[in-house]
């Protein structure tokens, strides 16, 4: 019954954003290590 209350329903959509933006970040991160790389080697 505890579940359906707004606040618990706010705690899983932040987490689920979270998760997402913690990837994106990973990705952004092995973009900018790859660029980085590749402008060392020129």
């Amino acid at each position: 019954m505890g579940d359906k209350s707004p606040k618990s329903n706010q705690k899983k959509s932040t987490q689920k954003q979270s998760k997402v933006s913690s990837a994106d970040q990973k990705k952004k991160q092995a973009v900018a290590a790859k660029s980085a790389a590749s402008s060392k080697k020129k």
